[in-house]
């Protein structure tokens, strides 16, 4: 039976410590980076100012500007309908994910190209690769199974110098596949990361964008913007857009996340001499106990849950490992 840590950092309500993105966002300085931004920008019923969330273009330009004035990537976009990642959120998993690699190295965060990791199900936007590779110079593989995503990951990489040699892309052609066919036999990675599609149709997932949407505007109004201007953008969009968009594979899969998870617990268990940790995102709490007892099948030594806090919304890092602790200690030491 797979032990359950007691060495999980504590959690703090928000953004990790290290998320540069715990402050509010310093737009006279994001303008800088990228002024397209500036007819975006307007101020709040508070003295603030701020976006429109609901916008999908606003959202893109924020993206670019957070992108260019952090981490120094000077070109960023993704094709029209493609899912548009909230940066701070993502940058989360990266640093929790350097805590848990952190706990195999006496507590140090292991930087630079030893350490190589798996993105399963990277996305056009190519965003846990582009924060893994310029926060901690770590090595990406990123996958996913649409041929445009790895096209415009491809082009994400190449125009930008400071990309280039740390992220190769590949595509998975076997649409049953999560890990299959990603893991070479001459692979060795220290983590896996992956953002599973969370809905188990298109239908629900419309209907969670529309709702979402519906909650950045009213959380607009009780803030003071001008909802006016996000009810009419609401109403404009169309519902393949909606917000931070997404295609197909993105959004959803037959079963939802328990399915894919579960199905990536599985075939992880082919691959555990070459994976250090595997980790993946859990969005629903009531999805824990299923996936326990799917590492409990396939024998994990050790299962790891992190939560994550971003405003109102909590969801967690699922983190399992196949090797005991001295093997880890063995499998660090390269990083050294």
């Amino acid at each position: 039976m797979p032990k359950k840590s007691d060495k999980t950092p504590k959690q703090k309500k928000g953004l990790h410590p290290l998320n540069p993105h715990r402050a509010p966002y310093d737009f006279p300085a994001l303008i800088k980076s990228m002024p397209a931004l500036e007819g975006h920008v307007r101020e709040t019923g508070f003295g603030g100012l701020s976006i429109d969330f609901s916008n999908p273009l606003a959202v893109n330009l924020l993206n670019k500007a957070l992108l260019h004035h952090f981490y120094c990537v000077s070109f960023w976009d993704i094709p029209k309908g493609y899912l548009c990642p909230p940066i701070p959120g993502r940058a989360d998993y990266v640093h929790y994910l350097a805590d848990v690699l952190a706990q195999s190295n006496d507590g140090k965060i292991p930087k630079g190209k030893r350490v190589k990791g798996l993105d399963i199900g990277m996305g056009a936007n190519c965003i846990y690769p582009i924060l893994g590779h310029r926060v901690h110079g770590w090595q990406f593989v990123g996958a996913d199974i649409d041929p445009i995503s790895i096209k415009n990951a491809k082009l994400l990489v190449a125009a930008n110098p400071n990309l280039q040699g740390g992220i190769e892309c590949r595509l998975q052609k076997k649409a049953d596949d999560i890990l299959v066919g990603m893991i070479k036999p001459d692979d060795y990675f220290d983590f896996t990361m992956c953002n599973p599609p969370f809905h188990v149709s298109l239908e629900e997932a419309i209907k969670g964008n529309t709702r979402k949407v519906k909650n950045l505007a009213e959380n607009a109004r009780k803030k003071g913007s001008d909802n006016v201007h996000f009810q009419s953008n609401l109403k404009k969009q169309d519902k393949s857009v909606l917000n931070f968009g997404g295609q197909n594979a993105e959004l959803f899969c037959p079963g939802g996340e328990l399915f894919f998870v579960k199905r990536m617990i599985k075939e992880s268990a082919q691959y555990a001499g070459q994976c250090l940790w595997f980790t993946t995102i859990l969005s629903k709490k009531e999805n824990l106990s299923a996936v326990y007892q799917a590492l409990n099948t396939v024998k994990a030594q050790e299962i790891r849950t992190i939560e994550m806090i971003q405003g109102q919304k909590i969801t967690r890092i699922l983190a399992w490992t196949f090797l005991q602790e001295p093997e880890r200690a063995l499998w660090s030491a390269k990083w050294k």
